[in-house]
């Protein structure tokens, strides 16, 4: 009787063991640090892309390209602030979210084609392959969400 329970106290413990090492890799989204193909809400069409990365804590998002060349040297002539007439292509656009649990909150995202700022959060697929990040004013229901599809990083591209 003696030996059954040490060879199942052994089991349990090797058990137990292994899932301290696996649940929590398997629990987890991985990081939304990376490139993000954003895809207008309005049109469905591909937008451009944001480089999203961590800073101190805290969750930012910065414009890197256009699909549409004629945006390539436009300026945000309907922000305020520091951002007024600011080249858009470079412009940190979503600044300061915080993750708490499986969402990212408590910052703000700006609409660079009217100006508006808007308080956001954003949740990523179970497989990080997408970002689901909503914009609102308020109360999260009075505002519009989009998807962004992340982008493959390109050998020798620059990480925050």
């Amino acid at each position: 009787m003696r030996t059954v329970s040490r060879a199942f106290f052994q089991s349990v413990l090797r058990v137990a063991a292994v899932a301290l090492f696996i649940l929590p890799v398997w629990g987890e989204q991985g990081s939304p640090a990376g490139v993000w193909k954003t895809i207008d809400d309005r049109t469905h069409q591909p937008r451009g892309t944001i480089r999203v990365y961590e800073e101190r804590g805290l969750w930012f998002g910065r414009i890197e390209s256009s699909f549409n060349p004629a945006e390539r040297y436009e300026r945000c002539d309907k922000c305020s602030g520091e951002r007024k007439d600011q080249p858009v292509i470079g412009m940190v656009v979503m600044r300061g979210l915080a993750k708490h649990g499986s969402e990212y909150s408590g910052g703000d995202i700006l609409d660079p084609d009217t100006g508006f700022v808007y308080q956001c959060r954003f949740t990523m697929s179970s497989d990080g392959k997408k970002l689901l990040v909503r914009g609102f004013f308020g109360i999260s229901i009075l505002g519009r969400t989009q998807v962004w599809i992340r982008e493959e990083e390109k050998s020798g591209a620059r990480s925050d």
